[in-house]
């Protein structure tokens, strides 16, 4: 459909001639393409058309569409790549069952089960084994503080009316079971406000989880380590480091995290509320498209590009620190802070998430990043695992 005066369902395209001149519109099922030339600058641009769309239930960006034509003398093929205004239908909520994150999530309790198991000294003899011992119980330490920390984001998100997806969980049957969960950002961002809330609510619910499953755990009974995994030259022994908010937890609780006798070890309970303090560490480097670098984002504005700058370095600074001064072996904790220093990096040069209005945060909103901050900093220990024993 190429005419201007068409119905579209779209606003009509004299409540933004004076941002954005319309040679040509086009219908592509559901999807509307406004042809032409931005009058404006971008941001400018972006603010003017953004809610006029959003009132009509489209999500709109500025991109170029390309046209090919026929040059008549030659019979050569011709491009031409013109600006367009892309507006699709916006789609808050659910839509029918999310298959896909359901598998996803069976899967994912099928390798944290696995996982505990390890953690529980169970052997696996049938499939049963797994829902019959004791790993349901890291299972569900592990499964509640990532799905409740994610769960943080989503409720935010819908709050400001942000298109965004339930969880997804990411199976991998390793002695975690696995590798977190993310939810997927579909639409765009109002202003800081709304960029500072669906950013710091996953951190601070993840954070009140693990604090509870950690506690949880602290209080239930240690597990024996059986004697042939003690005496077993082939045994992987792993030494955790336990961060400043842990420690604060078994003093609290009065429970040791550690045992003299190589016999007791921790309940396994707490080594998932350990995932979920050092998932919200990582999570607060204030650094592109994490939670943090969201967070950074909306407090200081477009200076936390200079914060970022300085993050891959820091990563790679404690790396060689641990590796040069202390003397760690690579596979002791040096290994993933130098991992990290190159994600931070990838990170860093994609760029943090512009809300359409860049207007200031309130007083209130910066204290809680502030707070938000100092928690992540309880849940860092420089070296979070250590291998003692074993390949």
């Amino acid at each position: 459909m190429d005419d201007l005066d068409a119905p579209t369902g779209g606003p009509p395209v004299a409540a933004f001639s004076s941002a954005f001149h319309v040679e040509e519109v086009r219908q592509d099922g559901d999807r509307l393409v406004y042809v032409g030339e931005p009058r404006v600058g971008q941001q400018a641009l972006e603010r003017e058309v953004w809610p006029l769309f959003r009132e009509h239930g489209y999500e709109v960006r500025l991109t170029t569409v390309k046209d090919s034509e026929t040059d008549p003398i030659s019979g050569v093929e011709l491009h031409q790549s013109r600006h367009a205004l892309v507006a699709d239908p916006r789609s808050v909520g659910i839509d029918g069952i999310p298959w896909t994150n359901v598998v996803m999530l069976l899967l994912t309790v099928l390798t944290t089960l696995f996982a505990g198991t390890i953690w529980y000294y169970e052997p696996l003899t049938s499939p049963l084994d797994l829902v019959t011992g004791d790993s349901w119980k890291f299972s569900l330490a592990v499964l509640s503080v990532l799905g409740i920390h994610e769960l943080g984001h989503y409720v935010l998100s819908r709050y400001h009316d942000v298109d965004a997806s339930l969880p997804y969980f990411i199976p991998v049957p390793t002695f975690i079971g696995t590798l977190g969960a993310v939810i997927r950002m579909k639409g765009r961002i109002p202003d800081r406000d709304a960029l500072f809330d669906i950013g710091v609510a996953g951190p601070l619910a993840g954070l009140v989880a693990a604090i509870v499953v950690s506690t949880v755990g602290l209080l239930m009974d240690p597990i024996s380590v059986p004697a042939s995994v003690q005496n077993s030259p082939d045994a992987i022994v792993i030494e955790f480091g336990y961060p400043p908010l842990l420690h604060g937890l078994s003093m609290l609780t009065g429970q040791p995290l550690t045992y003299s006798d190589p016999g007791m070890a921790v309940n396994p309970v707490v080594f998932g509320g350990w995932i979920g303090l050092f998932v919200t560490f990582l999570n607060l480097i204030p650094v592109g498209q994490l939670d943090g670098g969201h967070i950074v984002r909306a407090m200081a504005g477009e200076n936390a590009e200079r914060v970022a700058a300085f993050v891959p370095l820091s990563l790679f600074a404690l790396a060689g620190y641990l590796f040069f001064v202390q003397g760690l072996d690579i596979r002791d904790s040096v290994a993933i802070w130098t991992f990290w220093g190159f994600i931070t990096i990838g990170l860093a040069y994609a760029g943090h998430a512009t809300p359409i209005y860049d207007e200031p945060l309130d007083r209130k909103r910066m204290a809680v990043g502030l707070l938000t901050f100092v928690l992540g900093l309880l849940c860092f220990t420089p070296v979070p695992f250590q291998y003692v024993g074993g390949f």
